[in-house]
C-alpha cells in the first residue's frame, strides 16, 4: 500500500470550508498502533502532483467529508441474528458512511461502562468504519434508576439515550439532563408520549381509518418535544430530538433554538419523501415509528431542512429479521433499514429534484453531526482524519436488498430507482468500501 493517495480531479463538496470547487485531495497514510493506520489529509488544492501517491480518478464524482449517521442499530449484543457490528459497518461503508452511533436498546441494554467497552472492542476487531456507543440513560431502559453516565463518558460513551424506550416521566427526564449536563455529552430523546399512541401502528387520519388500523396521532410527537425543549431550556443540557415526523415539530424546535435553548434535531430520509399512503396495501417495511405522516408534514419537514432549523439527516437503520415483518400489520415490528439508501433517496430525490441543495445535504449528513458529537470528523480541511466518500451523482440503480451487505432485508425503498451512489468510502486513509476501478473515472 502507497503512503499516500490522492484523489484527482473531483468536486470537492465541504461544508466546513464552504468550499464547492474542482479540487484534488491528498491523503497521507501512516501506520500507528499495531498495525492500524493512521490516515490524515494533507493537501487540498488544483492540480496536485504526487508521484510516489496511487492516484484515484474522480472525475464526475463527487469527493465529500466522510457520512456520519448519528442513530443507527446494530442489535449486537443479543440479536446477532438481525445485524452485527461486522455487517452494521459493512452496511455503513457500502452506503458511503465512515463513523456511525450505535443506540444502546439492544440485549442487554448498554448502560454501564462495561457495556461501552465492549462496542468499542467489538468495533476495533471487527468494524469496517468508526463505531461510536451510545449509552443508556437508565438501568435496564426502566426510567427507575439513572445509569453510570460519567463512568460511560470515561470509557467512550458520544451522548446519552433510551432511544427505543422513550422516557414518560417528566421529572426522571429531569434528572438525566441535569446529570448529563456534567459530563456535557448531547442527550438523545425519541420523543413519544405513550398515552397517546400506545397501541398504534400508524399516522392517525383517513388512511388509518380506512385500513382499519389504529393511529398514532401527531400530538404524541410534539407534546413529547415540547416538554423535552422546556427542560433543556431550565437545565441548559445539550438535547438532540430524534427523527422528527411532525411539520409543526419544527416550529417548536425552531421557537426553542430562538429561545437560546441548545436543541438540536434530526429527520429520517424515509420521513422525508413517504407518506402514510406507503402503507396502503399494509406493507409492513414502511411500518415505522415515528410513523410516515402528510404530504403537508413532508413539505414542512424539507422546509425546516432547508431553512436550518432540522441540523442532520440520520437513518434511523433498523434492521429485522424477515419474520418480524412478513406478518400482520398490527403485528410487525417497527423499523427500516437505511445505510445503503440513503445516499440515493436524498441525491435522487431531493437534490435532484430541486428541493434540497447539495451543499446542505452533505452539511446535514456529515459536518453537522460530527460538530453535534464534537468528533474529528466532518471536515476535508489539512490536518483533519482521512473520512472520505466519493459520491457518483448520476450512477442509476435499483433498489434489491438481495445484493444489501446488512442482514436486514426489510428496506421501504425495495424496487424504487435510485439516483446517486457511494462508491468509494475511506475510513482513517484506508479505502473500507470501493465499487469503482482504481485509476478510473
Amino acid at each position: 500500500m502507497s503512503r499516500r493517495l490522492l484523489l484527482k480531479n473531483g468536486t470537492v463538496v465541504d461544508p466546513s470550508q464552504n468550499l464547492t470547487a474542482k479540487r484534488d485531495v491528498l491523503i497521507e497514510r501512516n501506520i500507528g498502533h499495531g498495525t492500524r493506520v493512521i490516515g490524515k489529509i494533507v493537501a487540498v488544492a488544483e492540480n496536485i502532483v504526487a508521484e510516489d501517491a496511487e492516484v484515484i480518478d474522480c472525475t464526475g464524482k463527487l469527493v465529500v467529508p466522510g457520512l456520519v449517521d448519528m442513530h443507527v442499530h446494530f442489535r449486537e449484543p443479543g440479536e446477532e441474528h438481525k445485524e452485527t457490528i461486522a455487517t452494521g459497518s459493512a452496511a455503513a461503508v457500502a452506503g458511503g458512511f465512515t463513523t456511525v452511533c450505535c443506540m444502546p436498546n439492544t440485549i442487554p441494554p448498554i448502560d454501564s461502562p462495561l457495556g461501552i467497552g465492549y462496542i468499542l472492542w467489538k468495533a476495533q476487531n471487527e468494524s469496517k468504519c468508526r463505531i461510536l456507543p451510545v449509552g443508556a440513560v437508565s438501568i435496564g431502559l426502566k426510567h427507575e434508576m439513572l445509569s453510570e453516565m460519567g463512568k460511560m463518558c470515561e470509557e467512550g460513551a458520544v451522548a446519552f439515550s433510551d432511544d427505543g424506550a422513550p422516557i414518560q416521566n417528566a421529572g426522571f427526564l429531569r434528572k438525566v439532563l441535569e446529570y448529563a449536563k456534567i459530563c456535557d455529552l448531547p442527550v438523545m430523546l425519541h420523543c413519544e408520549d405513550k398515552s397517546l399512541t400506545e397501541g398504534g401502528v400508524m399516522n392517525s387520519g383517513r388512511v388509518a381509518l380506512s385500513l382499519g388500523l389504529r393511529g398514532m396521532p401527531p400530538e404524541g410527537e410534539t407534546i413529547a418535544i415540547f416538554r423535552a425543549v422546556e427542560l433543556a431550556i431550565t437545565t441548559g443540557t445539550r438535547v438532540h430530538i430524534q427523527h422528527i415526523s411532525v411539520g409543526r415539530s419544527v416550529e417548536l424546535i425552531r421557537m426553542a433554538k430562538e429561545m437560546g435553548a441548545k436543541v438540536s434535531c434530526e429527520v429520517t430520509p424515509h420521513h422525508l419523501v413517504l407518506t402514510e399512503e406507503a402503507v396502503e396495501d399494509y406493507n409492513t417495511f414502511c411500518k415505522v415509528n415515528p410513523p410516515l405522516r402528510t404530504r403537508e408534514d413532508v413539505e414542512m419537514l424539507i422546509e425546516g431542512l432547508n431553512g436550518g432549523v432540522i441540523d442532520v439527516i440520520a437513518t434511523d437503520h433498523a434492521p429485522h429479521a424477515i419474520e418480524d415483518k412478513e406478518v400482520e400489520f398490527e403485528k410487525a415490528a417497527f423499523g427500516t433499514v437505511g445505510l445503503e439508501t440513503a445516499v440515493g433517496v436524498i441525491i435522487g430525490e431531493l437534490v435532484m429534484k430541486g428541493k434540497l441543495r447539495l451543499e446542505r445535504a452533505i452539511e446535514c449528513m456529515s459536518t453537522s453531526p460530527a460538530k453535534i458529537l464534537s468528533i474529528d470528523a466532518g471536515t476535508l480541511k489539512v490536518g483533519a482524519s482521512a473520512d472520505v466518500t466519493i459520491i457518483d451523482p448520476n450512477l442509476e440503480y435499483i433498489v434489491e436488498p438481495s445484493e444489501f451487505k446488512s442482514k436486514g432485508k426489510n428496506s421501504a425503498f425495495i424496487g424504487w430507482k435510485l439516483r446517486g451512489k457511494a462508491i468509494i468510502t475511506i475510513v482513517n486513509g484506508e479505502i473500507a468500501y470501493c465499487e469503482m476501478k482504481r485509476g478510473e473515472s
